[in-house]
Order: C-alpha cells, then structure tokens, then sequence
C-alpha cells in the first residue's frame, strides 16, 4: 500500500541519507543527476558543492530546483522524498563554514549508519581536483513531500 509521508518522516529520510538526485533546468530540458548533501533541519537548508560546470552554470540562470531522495528496501518496500527548492550560492569564507558544516555533518551519517570513520572529504564525496575550487551551494528548501510502500 503505498501512501504519503509528513513532515517529519520526510525530514527523517533527508537526514539518514547523503546521495540524492540533484534535478535543474537547462535550455527547457531537464537534468538529474547524483550528488553528494547535507540537510541542516534546523535551518531547513541542504549544503552541497560541485565543480563549475553544466550543472551550476544551468542553476545559476534557473534558481528553481529539486532533489530526490530515496530509500528502496525491495520493489515493494521503499520511501521517497521530493524537495523543491531554490539554488543559493554561498562565496567566501561562509562558503568554507559550510563545507565544514558539509563535511562533518556527513562523516557523522556515515560513522552512524556505516560504522566508519572517515578523515577527508573525498572519502565520501565526488574529487575535487586542486586547480578546481568548489562551488558551495544550498537548496533554501520552499516544500518536502513523500511517499512510502510498505
């Protein structure tokens, strides 16, 4: 039976996880693809970072944007969140807290559900080579919605 998640269920998912699929708009077409989050429920933000490429250029013109995450037990048993938001890109020094923020908020997850401890971002998230800074971003989080089958 499939049905609807609240709010908190939605946010509980959000927070278990750190890969979602990261879709945007780019010359009327869209684009999904993986990506490494961060949810802050407190403030209701997703943090992630990327290289400069398709991806931010298209968010850059298009601010409207969604991220998907799922978790799939078996065909007949998973849970879905749905988050529409808008691209906010974070520069500077603030930039830096909230890849700290980023960074230690994943080795958590990932020491919590994968009992392992890890020492570096890359480690858990795409390389980002030296000549490439990263680009610190977040989704300002306007809806969450879900679904379960159980």
């Amino acid at each position: 039976m499939m049905k609807s998640l609240d709010q908190k269920h939605c946010e509980d998912v959000l927070m278990r996880n750190y890969v979602g699929y990261l879709s945007y708009i780019e010359n009327k077409r869209p684009y999904t693809v993986p990506i490494t989050y961060f949810f802050n429920k407190k403030e209701n933000y997703i943090i992630c970072y990327s290289g400069l490429g398709h991806k931010i250029r298209a968010m850059r013109k298009q601010i409207s944007i969604s991220l998907t995450v799922a978790e799939i037990f078996r065909s007949n048993k998973w849970k879905s969140v749905l988050v529409h938001g808008n691209y906010d890109e974070i520069n500077g020094g603030t930039a830096k807290l909230y890849l700290h923020e980023f960074s230690l908020g994943i080795k958590k997850i990932i020491l919590d559900t994968e009992n392992k401890d890890l020492d570096y971002i890359s480690e858990f998230s795409s390389k980002i080579y030296a000549e490439d800074i990263p680009i610190v971003f977040l989704i300002r989080i306007e809806e969450l919605t879900g679904k379960m089958r159980s």
